[in-house]
């Protein structure tokens, strides 16, 4: 069986090594590492090339990530057999040394089609670091709570059959699903998101075992973090538009539900704390809303326990997690009017 990581990289001199070494120190190391250099203006190939991976060149890509990963992976799955493994990893990305063995051992299930990682954010980025690392802490006990369902196969770490990725392209090339003539879908600001919902779609299970985690770059500033989650949301909207309501999309359009009337929820919350403050005053404080906040207090703060203690305090006083909530919430209403507006989308680079 031969296991081939493919890195899709632009301008990334200052992070590939990182990621090129997470790969040299897995327990189970791929047959090849390949680094789609896709048109970069710095070092980044000569660098990949010196550190012993092999470079490919994506040839007059107009089409971002997506489009770098199909022009390298037609001639990489012309060579490998239906056994083969192929891990789709970016270069911002740095994996632990038990992420190929976990994934490797996962798809041993005949059912799991591909494997994707468990994001933790690194360390740096100040307040809104820890922020953003705190919510990828839940994110991970969300994903072990539904049994280590990949809900996304992120694009930070995902192990393919290489079966599985010439079944996607087959069945967009016969019009079953959308995106394209590619592997990759070039019609979804969100590849990832797409490509999830295609492979089970096309029948497959998808998995994130607790063992396949990685840390990976979080946002250093706000502008920066709003495109990011712009590109994201409004992705993950297009895409459910795309394959409208089946059995694979419902709990996605389910999520999609919640998280509206979440922000609803809040903004009539504060709207009416506002108004009653100055409609009415100071009332006092309720022994019932104040055990409930303290119930909310309480669980915000175990979940982000294995950050450590600065964490832990963050959490404590509610409003800095508050206002990073509405923050993501706007994100969400920007993408919804965009959508129904019909407004061009633009990718910007984070």
């Amino acid at each position: 069986m031969t296991l081939v990581a493919l890195i899709p990289a632009h301008d990334e001199q200052d992070r590939i090594v990182a990621t090129l070494a997470g790969l040299y120190r897995q327990t189970v190391r791929p047959d090849r590492i390949i680094v789609v250099a896709d048109n970069c203006h710095d070092r980044t190939a000569r660098i990949a090339q010196y550190c012993g991976a092999e470079v490919f060149l994506p040839v007059d890509n107009e089409d971002k990530k997506a489009g770098a990963l199909n022009q390298a992976l037609v001639p990489l799955l012309a060579e490998l057999d239906d056994d083969a493994q192929v891990l789709v990893q970016d270069a911002d990305t740095v994996l632990n040394p038990d992420f190929v063995r976990c994934a490797v051992e996962a798809l041993e299930d005949e059912t799991v089609g591909a494997v994707g990682g468990i994001f933790y954010g690194e360390k740096g980025g100040g307040l809104l670091g820890m922020l953003q690392r705190m919510e990828y802490q839940r994110y991970a006990l969300e994903i072990r709570r539904k049994k280590n369902e990949a809900v996304v196969l992120t694009g930070t770490g995902t192990l393919f059959r290489a079966s599985v990725l010439r079944e996607v392209r087959e069945a967009r090339l016969a019009g079953t699903i959308g995106g394209g003539e590619g592997h990759y879908s070039l019609a979804s600001l969100t590849e990832d998101d797409e490509m999830t919902k295609a492979v089970k779609t096309l029948g497959h299970r998808t998995v994130s075992p607790d063992g396949c985690w990685l840390t990976t770059e979080v946002m250093p500033s706000v502008r920066k973090l709003w495109h990011q989650r712009l590109r994201w949301q409004r992705g993950a909207l297009e895409n459910l538009r795309d394959y409208g309501w089946t059995p694979v999309t419902a709990p996605y359009f389910r999520q999609q539900l919640l998280l509206g009337a979440g922000t609803l929820a809040l903004a009539l919350f504060a709207t009416f704390a506002v108004l009653n403050l100055a409609i009415v005053g100071w009332g006092g404080l309720s022994l019932f809303w104040t055990a409930i906040t303290l119930l909310f207090v309480v669980e915000r703060t175990l979940t982000v326990r294995r950050l450590g203690w600065r964490a832990a305090l963050l959490a404590l006083p509610l409003l800095p997690e508050l206002l990073y909530d509405a923050f993501r919430q706007a994100v969400f209403v920007r993408s919804l009017i965009d959508l129904l507006l019909r407004r061009e989308a633009h990718w910007v680079a984070t």
